[in-house]
């Protein structure tokens, strides 16, 4: 009894001592990512990404942690960041990605003896590995290898000035990797004995996610054979024997195999190397509302089968477990969970709970995840017997410092009868009753949502005095079929509904202040904030980030072509639809919003133009806006810096038309 008290006292002590969260805590969460158990169940490796303040970048290193939970092992420790750790099957290995040795020719695979000593560089191939997979008699790895600009001679042969940059594909750039002037990334077969890599495949079609037959005889891989994958998105199972030069036997022919989320989804295989196991999606025209289900095919040939057809939510991530079980993620209404299902196709969740599981692996019966819920971000799990067992707690340090307010689920009906669902967080010192300042935070995608995960930006909010409210709109993850594409070719309109029906929910409660409502978002949850502040005038602040107005301007200026010419069609086709989703700008006099417009200056996924036209037009119309854009970066904001001063800029905007009346006046310090 005294020692339960004493164990009580401590608690409640801690608890006292706890602080608000500051801007400048993002630098101190750990973010754990790919869990990979060892052949023989006994480590689970992963990597977990901090932040280095002084060098203002991130970095990843990989670690270790024994199953039974007696021991924990950072295995890297080099200035440059390491990924994808995997196993050798013969458990001798443990390996990894990185371009520790020359960041100019790319990333390669290293090795750690699984005994101990430093890691040594396995494979020189011209290009970089983005994705790699051991054989099951680890003497081989097969690579995916994306090409790279032709290598100087020698030394001092790099020219001074930039060669041109000539392009000829359909699809033509992408984000972060830029514009497309080489070939597609292709399958290298890499023998460890030898030390030597060939070309498995010959043909310059795109291929993605290799694995091996359990028997090491053959190679499954999505591949997109319509001559110029940029055009159309015809990916399709494909397998071919494990030898260079293999010719490449198409399996399957259905178009929804295409569909987004069939590239790069790792095929499995059945346990006799019969079968593969792969996601199978809507039609193409869908491909922007990702929803998958989990399809086999045999490798002798015939048609695909939907092997989870009772799941109405999309599945992913399928893995084969070590008893010949298929196990895989299903997203549901604000949560993700793992399922297994048996020989005989019976269907049991093996996980419950409202937490986000976001990565599976397993072997020797031992089954490990990534989790995360709504006060913790994600670290790694043993999942057993239905129970989250932790295996890594980088973040718990952190967390009992910090006191984080509290998440509720909403629910309602808006207008048109649609039934919406959300999440509401609270501030720490909440008192029921009490108005608060409500900020509307839409999340991106449109095909993503908002669920019982850590989200950092969600408590900064709440810790400066604001009820936060996010909405998992029509088009968001998580729901049915209907409510997931019911904005399909039209954006802007029920998304609009569901957002502002949420908003008028909140106020209804007596939570948030009619007077003192914000908005704002990034990618799509930018565009949407545009959408909405050109439909209703309450905002008294908005902040979009990487948003567009005038969508005919994105027509060859992003990476979305194959969505555009699947839902929209081409512009000088379908004039009316285009400028129908465009009517934020063409509108842009009914904006009174004061709207401060973010984004990254080499964006080609939401390129920074579609914020700049937006900033242009409230300027002309003598509405208060800013616009600020972050020099090198892409969609999605990194460096630790500009991360920390895009949270600072957010209070400070919020702040100044909201008065949130919290927040410390050293937040607006670096708002100019």
């Amino acid at each position: 009894m005294r020692t339960a008290l004493l164990l009580t006292a401590s608690l409640a002590l801690a608890l006292a001592q706890q602080r608000p969260l500051k801007v400048a805590d993002v630098h101190s969460v750990k973010t754990v990512s790919d869990p990979e158990v060892s052949p023989d169940g006994k480590w689970v490796a992963y990597t977990v990404s901090t932040t280095d303040i002084a060098a203002d970048k991130s970095d990843t290193d990989v670690w270790m942690t024994a199953w039974d939970g007696s021991a924990r092992v950072r295995v890297t420790n080099s200035k440059e960041p390491e990924s994808s750790p995997k196993w050798s099957p013969d458990g001798k290995w443990l390996s990894f990605v990185s371009a520790r040795a020359d960041k100019e020719k790319g990333a390669q695979i290293w090795l750690l003896p699984r005994t101990g000593g430093e890691a040594t560089q396995l494979t020189s191939v011209i290009g970089s590995v983005s994705d790699y997979a051991w054989s099951p008699d680890s003497r081989h790895i097969v690579l995916l290898v994306a090409p790279k600009e032709d290598e100087p001679k020698k030394e001092g042969d790099k020219p001074k000035t930039p060669k041109p940059i000539v392009i000829g594909r359909y699809h033509f750039k992408q984000d972060v990797e830029g514009y497309s002037t080489k070939g597609p990334a292709q399958l290298w077969l890499f023998d460890i004995e030898a030390k030597k890599a060939e070309r498995l495949t010959t043909e310059e079609f795109p291929v993605s996610g290799a694995t091996w037959s359990p028997d090491a005889k053959l190679l499954a891989f999505s591949s997109n054979r319509a001559g110029d994958e940029g055009r159309y998105p015809n990916w399709q199972i494909a397998i071919a024997e494990a030898r260079p030069g293999a010719a490449v036997r198409v399996l399957t022919s259905d178009e929804r195999v295409g569909t987004r989320g069939g590239r790069g989804a790792r095929i499995q295989w059945s346990g006799d190397s019969a079968r593969v196991y792969f996601l199978i999606g809507l039609a193409p025209k869908f491909s922007a509302y990702n929803r998958m289900k989990l399809a086999s095919i045999a490798v002798a040939g015939g048609e695909p089968k939907i092997i989870t057809p009772s799941i109405e939510r999309s599945v992913g991530s399928p893995l084969r477990l070590s008893t010949g079980e298929m196990s895989f993620l299903s997203v549901d209404d604000m949560t993700e969970a793992p399922y297994k299902m048996d020989e005989g196709g019976s269907l049991k969740r093996i996980a419950t709970g409202k937490q986000i599981v976001s990565a599976m692996s397993e072997a020797a019966g031992h089954l490990a995840v990534l989790a995360s819920n709504d006060a913790n971000p994600p670290e790694v799990f043993a999942l057993e017997d239905g129970r989250l067992r932790p295996l890594s707690d980088h973040n718990s340090e952190w967390l009992r410092q910090v006191k984080l307010g509290e998440t509720r689920e909403v629910s309602y009906k808006t207008r048109d009868g649609a039934e919406v669902h959300g999440l509401l967080t609270l501030p720490p010192s909440y008192i029921q009753g009490q108005k608060l300042p409500l900020l509307l935070r839409i999340h991106g995608g449109p095909n993503g949502q908002d669920g019982h995960a850590f989200q950092f930006e969600r408590h900064l909010f709440a810790a400066n005095g604001y009820a936060v409210l996010n909405v998992n709109y029509r088009g968001s993850a998580g729901r049915d079929e209907a409510f997931q594409t019911a904005i399909f070719a039209d954006w802007g309109g029920k998304e609009v509904i569901d957002l502002l029906a949420g908003v008028d929910h909140v106020i209804a409660l007596g939570i948030a202040d009619s007077n003192r409502l914000g908005i704002g978002g990034w990618s799509y949850g930018g565009i949407l904030t545009n959408y909405t502040i050109a439909k209703d005038g309450r905002f008294k602040a908005a902040i979009s980030g990487a948003g567009s107005s005038l969508q005919i301007s994105m027509y060859g200026s992003d990476q979305y072509v194959q969505q555009y010419d699947l839902e929209l069609g081409l512009p000088w086709k379908n004039k009316d639809a285009w400028i129908k989703v465009s009517y934020p700008f063409f509108e842009s006099e009914k904006i009174h919003t004061p709207t401060l417009f973010m984004g990254g200056e080499k964006d080609f996924n939401v390129p920074v133009i579609g914020s700049e036209q937006m900033y242009q037009a409230l300027k002309a119309n003598g509405v208060d806006t800013q616009l600020v854009i972050y020099p090198g970066e892409f969609h999605g904001i990194r460096k630790p810096s500009y991360v920390q001063d895009r949270l600072e800029r957010y209070l400070a905007w919020y702040k100044k038309y909201l008065d949130a009346g919290s927040i410390p006046a050293t937040t607006a310090s670096s708002v100019r």
